[in-house]
């Protein structure tokens, strides 16, 4: 049995993770300045995720030019 559309998610794989690969976190700690060249990559420091908020748009005022223009037509 298949899923509803109005059901399905469009961003279904666009989560955001909470854990990073090996990699991504060496990147991370080498910005940081706090992993060398030659330092093990076992037992790497934790480094905190940074999460992403989107803040809903504000809808903009109408500037007084717009509103003139109404007015006039």
């Amino acid at each position: 049995m298949s899923i509803d559309k109005s059901l399905k998610i469009s961003s279904g794989g666009a989560k955001q993770r909470n854990v990073l690969t090996r990699a991504e976190r060496l990147e991370k700690l080498i910005e940081q300045d706090r992993w060398q060249e030659g330092d093990s990559i076992l037992g790497l420091p934790k480094v905190r995720v940074q999460k992403l908020s989107l803040k809903k748009k504000k809808k903009v005022k109408k500037t007084e030019e717009e509103e003139e223009k109404k007015e006039e037509g």
